[in-house]
């Protein structure tokens, strides 16, 4: 199968404007996520709305395409970007453009799920986590099935709910699972799932992977280790800047 990585970026995030051209030790975020997804794939171009953020991926010799920049979401300004570079492929991965530390196994964890649907990561919630990370809505959680490994179901409340077990014991008695927002479509059912109408689930829950569910997709859940430090704030920055400067070790390229 023929697999190509796009990452939608956008300049115009209201927590914070510009993420993708923030520097992160000597290079963009934008740029970080570009040389960690090439590590895993043939083709990976850039989908951005912005000139700035476009001439800043040519200036470091990466792909980019210009999308619309009324796109509600990474799926749709993905699927804009396959129609407008024309690329033959069977896969199209989404690749998060502010998740600087995506590691090229976790792109391979996901190619290994074909064929289905869609793919997408989940990471267990181990030890170091606390009970304010499991039930924060923005950590959303996912439960899938043990024999097909496709998911059940996404929510930002905490599932499965562990009835007659005090809350502060629920880390040590189930394993959870944290949804890692990376997802791999085949083509045909991304442009299939960019002209179905927002779900009931969908809306309340704000997350786009419900409407596929609600809607009979298979989206099949790869179990990833690897730590994700996505980059929402300036705060998270910090946070990303902190964890390359102790983890050399991990990161050789950068």
């Amino acid at each position: 199968m023929k697999f190509i990585g796009i990452i939608p970026a956008r300049y115009a995030s209201s927590r914070f404007p510009g993420k993708p051209l923030a520097d992160l030790c000597g290079k963009t975020v934008i740029e970080r996520v570009y040389r960690q997804a090439e590590k895993a794939l043939e083709t990976v171009v850039v989908a951005t709305d912005d000139e700035r953020i476009a001439n800043a991926v040519k200036s470091f010799g990466g792909k980019v395409v210009i999308t619309s920049p009324k796109h509600q979401s990474g799926t749709d300004r993905c699927m804009e970007a396959v129609e407008k570079l024309g690329i033959e492929a069977d896969v199209v991965i989404n690749i998060q453009g502010d998740e600087p530390f995506i590691q090229p196994q976790q792109i391979e964890a996901l190619k290994s799920c074909f064929p289905t649907d869609i793919a997408t990561l989940a990471k267990p919630f181990n030890d170091n986590d606390k009970l304010e990370d499991l039930i924060n809505p923005n950590n959303v959680k996912v439960v899938f099935s043990s024999i097909t490994g496709n998911a059940l179901y996404f929510s930002r409340s905490v599932i499965p709910y562990l009835r007659n077990i005090p809350q502060t014991q629920w880390l040590q008695s189930h394993t959870f699972y944290k949804h890692i927002g990376l997802y791999a479509y085949r083509t045909d059912i991304l442009k299939e799932i960019t002209r179905i109408q927002q779900s009931t689930l969908e809306l309340t829950e704000s997350l786009e992977q419900l409407r596929w569910l609600e809607n009979g997709y298979q989206i099949k859940v790869a179990v990833s280790q690897n730590a994700s430090i996505g980059i929402d704030t300036p705060e998270d920055l910090q946070q990303a800047i902190n964890y390359l400067q102790t983890h050399p070790d991990l990161f050789p390229s950068f």
